[in-house]
């Protein structure tokens, strides 16, 4: 049987699109998610945008900050691999 997977979605006032790339880890009280926002639509179409979020266990958009504790990082570093572009942003925004 072949899975076909959801696009994810989002609209805001200044533009809307998809999660073109997301990274994420089973923490142990939520689901610490890194996204890579694709802008198709409104003032910020052909842009991108990185979201830090959370969703919990239930699969629920959290809308509080992300926290991840040391052991989430590591497993996220090891989730990014799998997501090259939304990496490359992040490397770009902590190199010197």
């Amino acid at each position: 049987m072949e899975s076909k997977q959801r696009v994810k979605t989002f609209s805001f006032h200044w533009g809307s699109g998809y999660i073109a790339e997301e990274a994420q880890v089973e923490g142990e009280y939520h689901v610490p998610t890194l996204q890579l926002m694709r802008y198709t639509d409104g003032h910020a179409a052909g842009s991108v945008s990185v979201r830090f979020c959370q969703y919990n266990h239930r699969g629920g958009f959290r809308r509080s900050p992300l926290m991840m504790g040391e052991e989430e990082v590591e497993m996220m570093r090891e989730a990014l691999r799998a997501t090259p572009e939304l990496r490359e942003l992040l490397r770009r925004m902590v190199e010197d």
